[in-house]
């Protein structure tokens, strides 16, 4: 061998001797042992409940790590199970404590419901995450066109409930499955084909339909501030790759990279598989339709009881738990299997103190009282053996701004009595007006200048990424004052006379705008505002605060239709009508209601050229065009938001 390849040779040995990998097959030495213990035994002294860790097989041999937490002396307890894509451990092991109530972390565990009953809790990391094995799917849709494997979430839940049922000797055969966001995606699987021992389901601001409503776009709108969640959700099993930052602003973030393809590209998300379906199917096609829940539902019977937990301020899930409500009522005429909870929450907030959200106090806290009042009677209602009576309506709406609960049999009826709400138009006027009255001026229409150069804000700046760190104020985004982007040019505002009677809407307002622009593409985007009055008493920081109660956005191209994207007709009004997210308030006296229309709302969703292009993940620099749009309040081309009027005193 040469000289120096032996050199390279001793200094290979050399390394390998120092490496990790050689001193884990290096012999002990006898004489000074290693003070780490070959199996620690975690102690018990004092623990008010059993921990297991198990693999759970499925039908296909997958096993998933699994979490059971069985209080002490538990017998014929009934069982509440999440399953979940964000560690089973961290959810159970909250703060270690001989205490379960202490153990349980916050995210799902709703535990003013769970604990004192003394349920089995289960958490278990679904297929491909943290401590389970087999291949992690986003979402993964059940075994059909878009699933050609035997399992999905649905018989994974399945074959989880038989092992536990059979496999937990303090369990009664009870089970109800319940979770948030993704966790309550799960819940809704747990009904497509349910084990005999689901008594119990409690979907919380599920994820339902990632394109229409939900997490990944508006009305074919991308919201392109999820992309680190995908990149970190899906590139790793347990999340260890995380999204890099280049600016403190993400709305910089965003601008610098031009189009969320190319921003894709730069962070090297082309590797992920979720990714590249998204960016493969930017219109509503049977790739997001096959997956729908509420429409998977929709063709099944419904025979397990449901609890729907809904937020009016869901910042991320606003559409999935109405939309599996509007298509699962009519399966349940009687109200015996069907309930829905609407609270005045961020996502999530219901498991939390919830007393204000933002600014906006609601003089108790609803988060307790949803977890006490309404979630702890329903679950032992179907989860003990003497199935304690419960008085649980069918439906528990918080009504904002008087800031009270209602009981009502369905959604929307508005009112205790039964009343259904009627459509009401405030039309848009000139000089900024709103107002029931049709349009009668010759005064045609508003204009603005839209420049995907300058994209209006979603929040005011610097724009933080989505999140729940305590610096982070991503939850209460749906609150912000509106009062910053009504001074500006390429924001148009519509505001009513001060209201002398309160006005009361339930149900899902409706945005028809007569609009043209001068390009072949443009995003509209419709709020619905209560503009307090200029002074508050007791909380003068109130003054004129401009609430928004219900906002959303359409991309042009799908005006005719989501499943096909197609270019506008430049110079040329056109309707754009589109819902905008349930509400449950009341304008009080004294209070104004505003409209406001813009055509970006930025970086919460991917800038639009304003030049039709085939696909916008992939626009170029040069397809990014200044155009002038114009919306339309004349007669015969009236703009209007239809609101769903509840009459005074009901």
């Amino acid at each position: 061998m040469p000289a120096g390849l032996r050199f390279f040779a001793a200094l290979a040995t050399l390394c390998l001797a120092a490496s990790p990998l050689f001193a884990q097959v290096a012999p002990q030495y006898p004489d000074y042992p290693s003070e780490t213990p070959k199996a620690f035994q975690a102690p018990t002294a004092g623990m008010d409940f059993e921990r297991r860790d198990v693999m759970i097989a499925m039908r296909d041999g997958v096993k998933l790590h699994t979490v059971i937490l069985v209080p002490k002396g538990a017998k014929h307890a009934g069982i509440v199970l999440t399953r979940t894509p964000y560690n089973a451990n961290v959810l159970t092991q909250n703060t270690p404590s001989v205490h379960l109530a202490t153990s349980l972390f916050g995210y799902d565990n709703a535990v003013e419901s769970i604990v004192p009953q003394g349920y089995i809790r289960v958490v278990q990391d679904i297929r491909g995450k943290y401590g389970s094995e087999g291949d992690y799917v986003m979402n993964r849709p059940v075994h059909g066109p878009l699933n050609p494997t035997p399992v999905d979430d649905s018989t994974d839940c399945y074959d989880s409930i038989d092992w536990l049922v059979k496999n937990v000797p303090e369990t009664n055969g009870r089970v109800a499955t319940i979770g948030i966001s993704y966790d309550g995606f799960e819940p809704l699987m747990s009904l497509y084909h349910p084990h005999p021992a689901l008594k119990a389901a409690v979907p919380m601001n599920p994820m339902v339909d990632g394109w229409r409503g939900d997490d990944w776009f508006h009305n074919g709108a991308f919201r392109q501030q999820n992309m680190p969640y995908i990149y970190e959700q899906t590139a790793t099993r347990s999340n260890e790759a995380h999204w890099l930052s280049s600016d403190f602003d993400d709305y910089d973030m965003y601008m610098h990279a031009g189009s969320a393809g190319e921003l894709g590209k730069e962070r090297n998300l082309e590797q992920i598989g979720f990714w590249k379906k998204v960016t493969e199917h930017p219109a509503y096609d049977n790739f997001w339709s096959g997956q729908a829940v509420d429409q998977l539902l929709a063709k099944e019977p419904l025979t397990v009881p449901t609890m729907l937990v809904h937020s009016l301020w869901d910042q991320e899930d606003i559409y999935g738990a109405m939309a599996v409500y509007k298509a699962l009522a009519p399966k349940d005429p009687q109200h015996t299997k069907l309930w829905l909870v609407m609270g005045p929450w961020h996502h999530g907030q219901e498991i939390e103190e919830a007393s204000t959200l933002g600014a906006i106090k609601f003089r108790s806290d609803t988060g307790l009282y949803f977890r006490e009042n309404i979630l702890a009677p329903f679950l032992a209602h179907y989860l003990q053996d003497e199935a304690p009576p419960m008085h649980v309506p069918p439906v528990s709406a918080f009504e904002t701004g008087t800031n009270r609960w209602q009981q009502l049999n369905t959604w929307p009826s508005g009112c205790e009595k039964g009343c259904t709400p009627k459509p009401m138009k405030m039309y848009l006027q000139a000089g900024g007006k709103l107002t029931s009255a049709q349009p009668a001026s010759t005064d045609a229409f508003d204009e603005f200048v839209s420049d995907p150069a300058k994209p209006v804000p979603f929040r005011a700046r610097p724009s933080q990424p989505i999140g729940y760190a305590a610096n982070l104020s991503w939850v209460r985004w749906l609150v912000d004052d509106q009062r910053e982007f009504t001074g500006r040019t390429d924001v148009l505002s519509y505001t009513s006379d001060v209201l002398t009677a309160p006005m009361k809407i339930s149900g899902e307002p409706i945005a028809n705008l007569i609009a043209s622009t001068t390009g072949t593409d443009a995003d509209w985007v419709v709020k619905l505002i209560d503009v307090y009055p200029a002074e508050v008493a007791g909380q003068p920081e109130m003054g004129g605060y401009q609430l928004a109660v219900a906002m959303d956005i359409l991309r042009g191209r799908y005006r005719e239709g989501f499943t096909e994207a197609k270019p506008i007709a430049a110079n040329t009004p056109l309707t754009y009508r589109f819902v905008l997210p349930n509400t449950n308030h009341v304008f009080l006296p004294g209070h104004r209601v505003m409209v406001q229309v813009q055509s970006s709302w930025f970086p919460l969703y991917d800038r639009n050229p304003q030049t039709f292009v085939p696909n916008i993940f992939f626009a170029k620099p040069e397809d990014y065009r200044k155009q002038t749009e114009r919306v339309y309040h004349a007669p015969g081309q009236e703009s209007f938001v239809e609101l769903p009027l509840v009459a005074a005193g009901k």
